[in-house]
Order: C-alpha cells, then structure tokens, then sequence
C-alpha cells in the first residue's frame, strides 16, 4: 500500500511542476471547442492543426473528427503518454513532447490552437508569430479566454477568438 502513496506524491509533484513551469493542466469542455471548431473557424481535411499544451488531447480529438491532421506539444510526459496511447494507429496525429516554444510546428501547419493564461498568452502569440515567419505564410491563431494584448481578433464565439498572423517578412542586402 506504501506504493500507493509514492505513486500519489509522484503525480503530485509532476503535475506540481508542470504548473510552476507555465503548463497547468486545464481539459478543454469538449462542446466549446467543437463549437469552436465549426462556428469560429470551419476546421477541415485541409487544415493541420497545433495545439500548444495538448494536454489529454481533447482538442486533438475534435479537430481529427473535422478531418484535420492533429500536431500536439505537450510538456507533460504522461499526458503524453495517454495522448498517443489514444491516438495509437492514427497516422494523421502527431504528439510531441517538449517546449512549445521551442518546437517548430508541421510545414503543413494552418491553425494553432491554445488554452493558455494572462500571463503567458503574449508569448504564446509571439511564438505562433515566428513560425508564420519561418512558415513565410499566415497562420490562424484561436486562443481560448485569453485576448493578445495589443491583437485584434478577426472573430469570437464564446470565450474562442481568432486572429490571422500574417508573417513579417525581413528584406536582406545583398
């Protein structure tokens, strides 16, 4: 029974650090983001699609039945775990371990999805704001109760907002 209990204060501490480091684990309500996804942005086979702290997957799980291909960065290496372990066989979902600010999204990326917080959204913007530029294309950025400061969302539905990032090009001479 003792490893009950190590396993508890296990869990604990790793989800504890998860939250210092600025990756609380939050699900996402399965009808918000479906509603999102078909109201705010008409997600589809065409679309690949970045969910920055994937989490459980839930959001990856709604954008695949659209019919999107699914790229999950997840900090939390059980989270990870039950996400691919979920998703075991899909060959359209894709889900990464690591630093979502440091990880470069799909080639094929169109839209980047987030639930982040106040104070971590503006990085979070910057960072889908640099791989438009590396992408050299726009990006759709949906971001889940938080406004970017200093952004003008093209739309919203509920507590969803949807900005367009267009890249910033950078002119060399010769």
């Amino acid at each position: 029974m003792i490893w009950l209990w190590w396993l508890m204060v296990g869990l604990v501490f790793l989800f504890g650090v998860m939250a210092l480091t600025g990756a609380p684990y939050v699900p996402s309500r399965r009808r918000d983001v479906e509603h999102a996804f078909t109201e705010l942005y008409q997600m589809s086979e065409q679309d690949t699609l970045v969910d920055m702290g994937s989490g459980d997957g839930a959001v990856l799980r709604a954008a695949r039945r659209c019919g999107a291909a699914v790229f999950g960065v997840e900090l939390n290496p059980l989270l990870v775990f039950i996400t691919r372990w979920r998703f075991r066989g899909d060959a359209q979902a894709t889900v990464v371990c690591g630093n979502l600010y440091t990880t470069n999204f799909p080639d094929t990326t169109t839209v980047v999805y987030t639930f982040g917080d106040s104070r971590d959204i503006a990085r979070m913007a910057r960072a889908v704001q640099q791989q438009a530029n590396r992408l050299q294309r726009p990006l759709w950025f949906i971001s889940y109760a938080f406004p970017v400061p200093g952004w003008t969302a093209e739309r919203h539905s509920g507590a969803h907002l949807l900005y367009n990032v267009e890249p910033h090009f950078t002119h060399r001479q010769p």
